[in-house]
């Protein structure tokens, strides 16, 4: 679960711990290995035609932009505890809304930041315009945010749960 807020992060100390594993992990076998891929690619002869160096090249880069993200991330995070289960909506639960108050139109999604995102749920992030909106919200209340077109949607909020993971 995090919570932006300013620079500082707020993160779960079991978010923590997997985005400071992913970073070791980037910062030194998988730095190895890639530089491993690229010699082998230079080894092959003329780097303007040669795919694979262009690929472990872009590979690399890509790499090397996750460890910055994550070395700031991390710098800048907070270890805290998971929201309390008190109905009020913040980053780290699962929040549960309806589309114009319809009980049939609604969405679960987690309201936490891009890097906890999961494959299990939809993520928004507190600064999203629909995230932005739900924040500080409690259950039963409604929340308007502005959509892309410039219009104003609104929603009621069902539940919220703080994410269990």
């Amino acid at each position: 679960m995090t919570q932006t807020s300013e620079n500082v992060t707020w993160l779960t100390q079991e978010a923590y711990n997997q985005l400071k594993a992913e970073l070791e992990y980037l910062s030194g076998p998988a730095r190895t290995e890639i530089s491993m891929k690229i010699a082998a690619a230079r080894e092959e002869g003329d780097l303007r035609e040669n795919g694979g160096y262009h690929a472990a090249k872009e590979e690399q880069g890509k790499q090397e932009l996750r460890v910055r993200q994550l070395t700031q991330l991390l710098q800048n995070a907070k270890v805290g505890e998971a929201p309390a289960d008190d109905g009020i909506v913040e980053p780290g639960m699962v929040v549960t809304i309806a589309f114009d108050g319809d009980p049939d139109d609604t969405l679960d999604f987690l309201l936490a930041s891009r890097e906890y995102a999961s494959s299990d749920i939809e993520t928004y992030s507190p600064q999203s315009p629909l995230g932005s909106g739900v924040n500080g919200k409690k259950v039963g209340e409604n929340a308007e945010y502005e959509l892309p077109n410039g219009r104003t949607a609104s929603v009621k909020i069902l539940n919220a749960k703080p994410y269990q993971g």
